[in-house]
Protein backbone atom coordinates (compact mmCIF):
# COMPACT_ATOMS: atom_id res chain seq x y z
CA UNK A 1 0.00 0.00 0.00
CA UNK A 2 2.81 2.29 -0.94
CA UNK A 3 1.81 5.44 -2.16
CA UNK A 4 3.07 8.88 -3.29
CA UNK A 5 5.14 11.38 -1.46
CA UNK A 6 3.02 12.84 1.06
CA UNK A 7 4.45 16.71 1.02
CA UNK A 8 3.32 18.78 4.34
CA UNK A 9 2.92 22.62 3.83
CA UNK A 10 5.47 24.58 5.54
CA UNK A 11 2.63 25.66 7.81
CA UNK A 12 1.59 22.39 8.56
CA UNK A 13 2.89 19.84 11.35
CA UNK A 14 2.70 16.10 11.05
CA UNK A 15 0.44 14.44 13.93
CA UNK A 16 2.65 11.81 15.56
CA UNK A 17 1.60 8.73 17.75
CA UNK A 18 3.91 6.77 19.37
CA UNK A 19 3.12 3.34 20.49
CA UNK A 20 5.62 2.31 23.09
CA UNK A 21 6.64 5.53 24.44
CA UNK A 22 8.53 4.47 27.74
CA UNK A 23 11.02 2.49 26.33
CA UNK A 24 14.71 3.55 25.23
CA UNK A 25 13.70 3.63 21.99
CA UNK A 26 10.18 5.60 22.92
CA UNK A 27 12.18 8.10 24.70
CA UNK A 28 14.39 9.13 22.24
CA UNK A 29 11.68 9.56 19.73
CA UNK A 30 9.62 11.38 22.02
CA UNK A 31 13.28 13.52 22.61
CA UNK A 32 13.96 14.21 19.03
CA UNK A 33 9.99 14.68 17.75
CA UNK A 34 9.44 17.31 20.97
CA UNK A 35 12.06 19.49 19.14
CA UNK A 36 11.22 18.68 15.74
CA UNK A 37 10.04 22.05 13.68
CA UNK A 38 7.82 19.75 11.35
CA UNK A 39 6.12 17.37 13.94
CA UNK A 40 3.23 17.75 16.93
CA UNK A 41 3.35 14.43 19.21
CA UNK A 42 -0.73 13.92 19.57
CA UNK A 43 -0.41 10.33 21.31
CA UNK A 44 2.23 8.50 23.28
CA UNK A 45 1.44 4.74 24.58
CA UNK A 46 2.62 3.39 27.61
CA UNK A 47 0.39 0.64 29.59
CA UNK A 48 2.39 1.23 32.83
CA UNK A 49 2.51 4.60 32.94
CA UNK A 50 -0.71 4.91 31.43
CA UNK A 51 -2.35 8.69 32.89
CA UNK A 52 1.65 10.26 33.64
CA UNK A 53 2.76 12.92 32.16
CA UNK A 54 6.29 12.29 30.00
CA UNK A 55 8.45 14.49 32.02
CA UNK A 56 7.52 11.93 35.37
CA UNK A 57 8.66 9.07 33.72
CA UNK A 58 11.44 10.58 31.22
CA UNK A 59 13.36 13.18 33.59
CA UNK A 60 15.31 14.40 31.11
CA UNK A 61 11.70 15.69 29.42
CA UNK A 62 10.86 17.00 32.83
CA UNK A 63 8.81 21.14 31.80
CA UNK A 64 9.30 20.27 27.78
CA UNK A 65 5.63 18.84 27.31
CA UNK A 66 2.31 18.48 29.53
CA UNK A 67 1.47 15.14 27.29
CA UNK A 68 0.52 12.39 29.22
CA UNK A 69 0.82 8.59 28.36
CA UNK A 70 -2.36 6.79 27.76
CA UNK A 71 -3.02 2.99 27.52
CA UNK A 72 -2.30 0.89 24.17
CA UNK A 73 -5.47 1.44 21.95
CA UNK A 74 -7.76 -1.20 21.92
CA UNK A 75 -9.16 -2.33 18.13
CA UNK A 76 -11.85 -0.21 17.62
CA UNK A 77 -9.75 2.72 18.44
CA UNK A 78 -6.63 1.87 15.93
CA UNK A 79 -9.18 1.76 13.09
CA UNK A 80 -10.10 5.27 14.18
CA UNK A 81 -6.93 7.20 13.77
CA UNK A 82 -8.15 10.16 11.82
CA UNK A 83 -6.38 12.73 13.42
CA UNK A 84 -2.69 11.06 13.55
CA UNK A 85 -0.86 11.17 10.38
CA UNK A 86 2.68 9.03 10.88
CA UNK A 87 2.78 6.32 13.98
CA UNK A 88 6.04 5.11 15.77
CA UNK A 89 5.94 1.62 16.55
CA UNK A 90 8.45 1.55 19.28
CA UNK A 91 7.10 -1.78 20.88
CA UNK A 92 8.88 -5.22 21.45
CA UNK A 93 9.19 -7.80 18.60
CA UNK A 94 6.07 -9.92 18.05
CA UNK A 95 3.53 -6.32 18.32
CA UNK A 96 3.78 -4.52 15.70
CA UNK A 97 2.41 -7.30 13.64
CA UNK A 98 -0.73 -7.74 15.49
CA UNK A 99 -1.29 -3.76 15.31
CA UNK A 100 -0.46 -2.82 11.56
CA UNK A 101 -3.06 -4.60 10.01
CA UNK A 102 -5.45 -2.71 11.70
CA UNK A 103 -4.15 0.98 11.01
CA UNK A 104 -5.76 3.31 8.60
CA UNK A 105 -4.29 2.68 5.15
CA UNK A 106 -3.58 6.25 4.87
CA UNK A 107 -1.71 6.96 8.01
CA UNK A 108 2.32 6.25 7.54
CA UNK A 109 3.86 3.89 9.66
CA UNK A 110 7.29 3.32 10.93
CA UNK A 111 8.41 0.22 12.87
CA UNK A 112 11.33 0.27 14.92
CA UNK A 113 11.07 -4.03 15.46
CA UNK A 114 11.94 -6.57 13.23
CA UNK A 115 8.92 -7.79 12.63
CA UNK A 116 8.62 -6.50 8.87
CA UNK A 117 12.30 -6.39 7.92
CA UNK A 118 12.76 -10.33 6.76
CA UNK A 119 10.88 -11.30 3.68
CA UNK A 120 10.96 -14.87 4.91
CA UNK A 121 8.36 -15.76 7.15
CA UNK A 122 11.06 -18.92 7.98
CA UNK A 123 13.98 -16.61 8.51
CA UNK A 124 11.85 -14.30 11.04
CA UNK A 125 10.52 -17.56 12.87
CA UNK A 126 13.67 -18.94 13.27
CA UNK A 127 15.72 -15.99 14.39
CA UNK A 128 12.82 -14.44 16.46
CA UNK A 129 11.49 -17.28 18.06
CA UNK A 130 7.77 -16.79 16.94
CA UNK A 131 5.37 -17.00 14.64
CA UNK A 132 4.35 -14.17 12.16
CA UNK A 133 0.61 -13.37 12.65
CA UNK A 134 0.62 -11.27 9.37
CA UNK A 135 3.39 -12.02 6.65
CA UNK A 136 0.96 -10.91 4.17
CA UNK A 137 1.93 -7.33 5.18
CA UNK A 138 5.83 -7.63 5.12
CA UNK A 139 5.46 -6.55 1.10
CA UNK A 140 4.31 -3.55 2.02
CA UNK A 141 7.33 -2.04 3.99
CA UNK A 142 10.37 -0.66 2.69
CA UNK A 143 13.38 -1.41 4.45
CA UNK A 144 14.53 1.95 5.94
CA UNK A 145 18.32 1.95 5.67
CA UNK A 146 18.23 5.34 4.56
CA UNK A 147 21.48 6.27 3.34
CA UNK A 148 21.07 3.11 0.45
CA UNK A 149 17.27 2.74 0.37
CA UNK A 150 16.48 6.25 0.41
CA UNK A 151 14.52 7.18 -2.96
CA UNK A 152 12.05 3.90 -1.92
CA UNK A 153 11.43 5.46 0.78
CA UNK A 154 10.61 9.00 0.03
CA UNK A 155 7.69 7.07 -1.72
CA UNK A 156 6.77 4.76 0.86
CA UNK A 157 3.49 4.15 3.22
CA UNK A 158 5.48 1.76 5.46
CA UNK A 159 8.81 1.53 6.72
CA UNK A 160 10.71 -0.66 8.70
CA UNK A 161 13.30 0.97 10.32
CA UNK A 162 16.94 -1.09 10.36
CA UNK A 163 18.55 -3.08 13.52
CA UNK A 164 21.13 -1.22 15.19
CA UNK A 165 24.09 -3.81 14.36
CA UNK A 166 22.81 -3.97 11.01
CA UNK A 167 22.76 -0.38 10.24
CA UNK A 168 26.61 0.00 11.57
CA UNK A 169 27.85 -2.92 9.20
CA UNK A 170 25.76 -2.58 6.46
CA UNK A 171 27.01 1.12 6.02
CA UNK A 172 30.35 -0.21 6.16
CA UNK A 173 29.81 -2.67 3.27
CA UNK A 174 27.62 -1.41 1.23
CA UNK A 175 29.71 0.40 -0.83
CA UNK A 176 31.99 -2.17 -1.41
CA UNK A 177 29.22 -4.63 -2.39
CA UNK A 178 27.98 -2.23 -4.81
CA UNK A 179 31.34 -2.03 -6.31
CA UNK A 180 31.69 -5.67 -6.34
CA UNK A 181 35.15 -5.51 -4.55
CA UNK A 182 34.83 -8.55 -1.99
CA UNK A 183 36.48 -11.70 -3.00
CA UNK A 184 36.28 -13.61 0.07
CA UNK A 185 34.24 -14.33 4.00
CA UNK A 186 33.08 -10.86 5.81
CA UNK A 187 34.05 -11.46 9.31
CA UNK A 188 32.00 -8.76 11.98
CA UNK A 189 32.89 -8.23 15.33
CA UNK A 190 30.37 -6.00 16.80
CA UNK A 191 30.22 -4.77 20.26
CA UNK A 192 27.15 -3.09 21.88
CA UNK A 193 25.93 -0.82 25.00
CA UNK A 194 23.74 -2.03 27.37
CA UNK A 195 20.52 0.27 26.47
CA UNK A 196 20.76 -1.53 23.68
CA UNK A 197 18.70 -5.11 25.58
CA UNK A 198 15.78 -2.51 26.91
CA UNK A 199 15.02 -0.56 29.62
CA UNK A 200 13.75 -3.44 31.73
CA UNK A 201 16.69 -5.09 33.51
CA UNK A 202 17.71 -8.32 32.78
CA UNK A 203 20.31 -10.76 34.43
CA UNK A 204 22.67 -9.44 31.27
CA UNK A 205 21.64 -6.01 31.36
CA UNK A 206 21.77 -5.45 35.24
CA UNK A 207 24.75 -2.50 35.75
CA UNK A 208 26.48 -4.62 38.20
CA UNK A 209 26.85 -7.84 36.34
CA UNK A 210 28.04 -5.25 33.41
CA UNK A 211 29.77 -2.73 34.48
CA UNK A 212 33.06 -4.79 34.96
CA UNK A 213 32.30 -7.06 32.38
CA UNK A 214 32.60 -8.68 28.50
CA UNK A 215 31.32 -11.45 26.78
CA UNK A 216 29.88 -12.83 23.41
CA UNK A 217 26.51 -13.48 22.72
CA UNK A 218 24.46 -15.59 20.05
CA UNK A 219 27.43 -16.67 18.65
CA UNK A 220 25.98 -17.24 14.87
CA UNK A 221 22.41 -17.07 16.18
CA UNK A 222 21.60 -12.69 16.21
CA UNK A 223 18.08 -11.98 14.88
CA UNK A 224 20.12 -9.23 12.66
CA UNK A 225 22.18 -11.65 10.20
CA UNK A 226 19.50 -12.57 8.33
CA UNK A 227 18.45 -8.58 8.05
CA UNK A 228 22.22 -8.17 6.77
CA UNK A 229 22.72 -10.65 4.35
CA UNK A 230 18.60 -10.33 3.07
CA UNK A 231 20.08 -6.64 1.71
CA UNK A 232 23.21 -7.28 0.54
CA UNK A 233 22.24 -9.75 -1.47
CA UNK A 234 19.96 -6.70 -2.82
CA UNK A 235 22.74 -4.06 -3.30
CA UNK A 236 24.97 -5.84 -5.22
CA UNK A 237 26.50 -9.34 -6.43
CA UNK A 238 27.63 -10.56 -3.06
CA UNK A 239 27.11 -14.51 -1.86
CA UNK A 240 29.72 -14.77 0.23
CA UNK A 241 30.17 -16.00 3.91
CA UNK A 242 29.32 -13.73 6.53
CA UNK A 243 30.62 -14.24 10.06
CA UNK A 244 28.84 -12.39 12.70
CA UNK A 245 29.78 -11.99 16.35
CA UNK A 246 28.11 -9.70 18.68
CA UNK A 247 29.84 -8.67 22.31
CA UNK A 248 28.53 -6.84 25.53
CA UNK A 249 30.42 -3.72 25.71
CA UNK A 250 30.34 -2.25 29.56
CA UNK A 251 29.06 1.18 28.39
CA UNK A 252 25.81 2.50 28.07
CA UNK A 253 25.32 3.61 24.34
CA UNK A 254 27.08 2.66 21.44
CA UNK A 255 27.62 -0.46 18.54
CA UNK A 256 31.06 -0.37 17.47
CA UNK A 257 31.92 -2.94 14.50
CA UNK A 258 35.15 -4.15 13.00
CA UNK A 259 34.17 -5.39 9.55
CA UNK A 260 36.77 -7.56 7.82
CA UNK A 261 37.08 -7.74 4.70
CA UNK A 262 39.35 -9.79 1.77
CA UNK A 263 39.07 -7.56 -1.42
CA UNK A 264 39.84 -9.08 -4.87
CA UNK A 265 42.67 -6.11 -5.24
CA UNK A 266 45.05 -4.16 -3.27
CA UNK A 267 43.56 -0.60 -2.64
CA UNK A 268 45.39 2.52 -1.01
CA UNK A 269 43.51 4.09 1.94
CA UNK A 270 43.19 6.93 0.06
CA UNK A 271 41.22 5.21 -2.84
CA UNK A 272 39.28 3.54 -0.37
CA UNK A 273 38.66 6.88 1.47
CA UNK A 274 37.40 8.36 -1.96
CA UNK A 275 35.35 5.24 -2.68
CA UNK A 276 33.19 6.18 0.50
CA UNK A 277 33.36 9.39 0.32
CA UNK A 278 31.34 8.90 -3.48
CA UNK A 279 29.40 6.52 -2.52
CA UNK A 280 28.17 8.82 0.54
CA UNK A 281 28.31 12.10 -1.07
CA UNK A 282 24.73 13.10 0.14
CA UNK A 283 24.49 11.08 3.00
CA UNK A 284 25.22 13.97 5.53
CA UNK A 285 24.80 11.53 8.76
CA UNK A 286 27.47 9.16 7.38
CA UNK A 287 31.35 11.20 8.60
CA UNK A 288 34.43 9.16 7.61
CA UNK A 289 37.35 9.94 10.76
CA UNK A 290 41.31 9.03 10.47
CA UNK A 291 41.64 5.59 11.60
CA UNK A 292 39.39 4.34 14.35
CA UNK A 293 36.04 6.06 15.23
CA UNK A 294 35.29 6.32 19.02
CA UNK A 295 31.62 5.82 20.09
CA UNK A 296 32.33 8.54 22.38
CA UNK A 297 31.99 10.94 19.25
CA UNK A 298 28.61 9.75 18.33
CA UNK A 299 26.88 8.92 21.33
CA UNK A 300 23.25 11.28 21.52
CA UNK A 301 23.79 11.60 17.70
CA UNK A 302 22.36 10.40 14.69
CA UNK A 303 26.08 10.19 13.05
CA UNK A 304 27.96 7.15 12.15
CA UNK A 305 30.97 7.46 12.08
CA UNK A 306 33.37 4.88 9.82
CA UNK A 307 37.62 4.56 9.56
CA UNK A 308 39.40 2.21 8.18
CA UNK A 309 42.71 0.19 8.40
CA UNK A 310 44.36 -1.47 5.23
CA UNK A 311 47.10 -3.82 4.14
CA UNK A 312 47.54 -5.50 0.92
CA UNK A 313 43.93 -7.13 -0.01
CA UNK A 314 43.18 -7.09 3.60
CA UNK A 315 40.67 -4.10 4.43
CA UNK A 316 38.69 -3.47 7.85
CA UNK A 317 35.87 -1.05 8.08
CA UNK A 318 35.29 0.36 11.63
CA UNK A 319 31.95 1.68 11.95
CA UNK A 320 30.64 3.62 15.21
CA UNK A 321 26.85 4.83 15.70
CA UNK A 322 24.64 5.18 18.73
CA UNK A 323 22.73 2.32 18.90
CA UNK A 324 19.43 4.46 20.02
CA UNK A 325 19.75 7.45 17.66
CA UNK A 326 21.15 6.30 14.04
CA UNK A 327 20.39 2.81 15.01
CA UNK A 328 16.62 3.11 15.93
CA UNK A 329 14.76 6.60 16.85
CA UNK A 330 17.11 9.35 15.16
CA UNK A 331 16.98 6.95 11.54
CA UNK A 332 13.39 6.48 12.07
CA UNK A 333 12.99 10.51 12.13
CA UNK A 334 15.05 10.86 9.04
CA UNK A 335 13.20 8.38 7.51
CA UNK A 336 9.90 10.43 8.21
CA UNK A 337 11.53 13.48 6.94
CA UNK A 338 12.23 11.67 3.48
CA UNK A 339 8.32 10.60 3.69
CA UNK A 340 6.95 14.10 4.20
CA UNK A 341 9.68 15.57 1.84
CA UNK A 342 11.32 17.35 4.55
CA UNK A 343 15.22 17.97 5.26
CA UNK A 344 16.72 14.85 5.47
CA UNK A 345 18.21 16.86 8.97
CA UNK A 346 15.69 18.47 10.08
CA UNK A 347 14.86 17.68 14.11
CA UNK A 348 18.28 16.01 13.79
CA UNK A 349 20.66 18.17 13.64
CA UNK A 350 22.41 17.93 17.35
CA UNK A 351 26.11 17.05 17.94
CA UNK A 352 27.79 15.20 20.79
CA UNK A 353 28.56 16.22 24.16
CA UNK A 354 32.93 16.63 24.45
CA UNK A 355 33.46 14.71 27.21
Amino acid sequence: MSGQVNSKKATERVRIAIFGGSGYGGAELLRILLFHSQAEVVLATANEHAGKRVGEVHRNLHGITELRFTSALATEELEKLDDVDCIFLALPHGQAMEIVPRLPTRVKVIDLSGDFRLHSVASYEQHYGRAHTAPEWSKEFVYGLTEINREHVREANRISNPGCFATATLLGLAPLVVNNLIAGRIVVDAKTGSSGSGAKAAANTHHPQRAQSFYAYKPFAHQHVPEIEQTLTRAGDWSSELIFMTHSLPVVRGIFASIYVEMKNAMKLEDVRKMFAEFYRESFFVRFVEGSPDVNWVKTTNFCDIGFAARGQQLVVFSALDNLVKGAAGQAVQNMNLMYGFEETTGLMFAGTNP
